[in-house]
């Protein structure tokens, strides 16, 4: 049997991931204050979507990580990459590639509308205090792709990213993971598994490994 349902309070306290059973709802309600982010990312945790104001938290098992400078690169991407088509730029418009990713349907929440106000003022915030960071590619000077995520420590935690042009969201992940190769960060958190980014060169690793590979980065 799982254990009940975890209900955060104002201590911003979370459950211990590896002691919640099979499933990966780890706990409802709470807030996007940095403190409660951060401790989330810290234990593996992030949130995934929101239903009547309630926030639902996840620790998916198994998770899907990308090791720095193994990202998989087709030849086509390489080319695009090589003749420079997109412009990449980092930490230029945080805002608006969040706001961008907040149209992308998700698994969960088809709408897309699990991005609320309260979430991108939560990691907008986190963006200023240096902890948040974006990615971002532009042609002709628009923001065409992007993606966005935490740094704590040595890991990197991939929230969302987005694409209006072919390979652009594509690029953006090759500079990130050509960013966390230069810092040493041990791991990119993509979340959940797709075989998009399986096909990239991501992999899955259970959530106890995943807990303590976290535990040793941050």
């Amino acid at each position: 049997m799982n254990p009940p349902l975890y209900l955060l309070d104002e201590s911003c306290r979370f459950p211990d991931p590896c002691q919640i059973g099979n499933e990966d709802l780890v706990a409802v309600g709470g807030d996007f204050s940095s403190e409660r982010l951060i401790k989330a990312y810290k234990q593996g945790i992030f949130p995934w979507f929101i239903e009547e104001e309630l926030i639902y938290w996840f620790s998916p098992n198994p998770r899907m990580i990308i090791i720095p400078g193994q990202l998989k690169i087709s030849k086509s991407l390489a080319k695009t990459i090589k003749k420079e088509r997109f412009e990449f730029r980092y930490d230029h418009d945080f805002v608006g590639v969040i706001n961008k990713c907040a149209t992308v349907k998700r698994k969960g929440n088809q709408d897309g509308t699990w991005i609320s106000q309260e979430f991108i003022d939560g990691f907008t915030l986190l963006h200023q205090q240096g902890v948040a960071h974006s990615f971002e590619c532009y042609y002709e000077g628009k923001l065409v792709g992007g993606l966005y995520g935490l740094l704590i420590g040595n890991a990197f935690f991939g929230e969302s990213m987005f694409s209006e042009m072919s390979d652009a969201s594509k690029v953006a992940l090759y500079h990130l993971d050509s960013f966390c190769k230069r810092r040493e960060v041990n791991f990119i958190d993509c979340q959940v598994s797709t075989s998009h980014l399986e096909s990239m060169g991501a992999i899955e690793v259970s959530r106890e490994a995943f807990y303590k590979m976290v535990q040793a980065a941050v």
